[in-house]
């Protein structure tokens, strides 16, 4: 969870109009806590919440919104996706990631989704409400290690050395997670709806670009990444 730390913003009135913010997590715990962080900022406001993708696209339709806080792991959807479809939908919405997941494997894959920013669901409140002004007033938030590593692999980058996972593309990331959450190649199928072949097809690729031969291998390794991170 975020931690909290010392609040700003709380002496004074405020005369301009409040941000409206769109909590994005599987968690109702987490989202509460989220909201008692934010709204100590006397311009936000929680506008809106949603559990899944499809509630949070419905209130990005409905609800006026200035920015999205969202989370990559929603249950059986994928953060990933529904910040490409938000960008697709209603481009003019930012978003900012706030996750558990690994930064060196996902803020990259968020920016280049649409996404302006990735803080850690640890990061301090301060930490917090200075990545959302960040990304209201039109930055990119991550932390300073991430962002030297971005600013390397524009400039160098044979220099960055990558590691098997960051090799995966969205798509087959998307799968070796549900992989490692104990899903069959039919079930996935389903969950993305895409042909059993194409999962298949998605399998033998990570399985190339992790190194492994055997499916037991591929699972073993799946598993064992998603536990570390729950």
């Amino acid at each position: 969870m975020i931690h909290s730390g010392n609040m700003r913003g709380m002496s004074g009135t405020n005369t301009h109009p409040k941000k409206k913010i769109l909590l994005v997590d599987d968690y109702e715990m987490i989202r509460r806590g989220l909201r008692d962080f934010i709204e100590t900022e006397p311009d936000f406001e929680v506008a809106a919440e949603a559990g899944t993708s499809v509630e949070a696209l419905a209130q990005c339709a409905s609800t006026p919104l200035d920015i999205a806080l969202i989370d990559l792991s929603l249950g059986e959807d994928s953060g990933l996706e529904l910040i490409k479809d938000i960008t697709a939908q209603f481009p003019d919405l930012k978003m900012l990631v706030v996750s558990i997941q690994d930064e060196r494997l996902y803020a990259e894959r968020v920016l280049r989704a649409g996404a302006s920013g990735f803080i850690t669901k640890d990061a301090t409140q301060p930490q917090l409400i200075e990545a959302i002004h960040s990304v209201l007033n039109g930055n990119f938030y991550a932390s300073a290690a991430i962002v030297q590593r971005l600013i390397q692999s524009v400039r160098a980058p044979a220099q960055v050395a990558a590691s098997p996972l960051e090799t995966l593309s969205d798509r087959e990331l998307a799968v070796f997670e549900q992989i490692g959450r104990g899903e069959g190649t039919v079930d996935i199928a389903t969950s993305m709806s895409l042909s059993v072949k194409t999962i298949e097809t998605y399998r033998a690729r990570i399985k190339t670009k992790l190194g492994v031969e055997k499916s037991s291998e591929l699972v073993k390794h799946a598993v064992q990444w998603v536990l570390e991170r729950a």
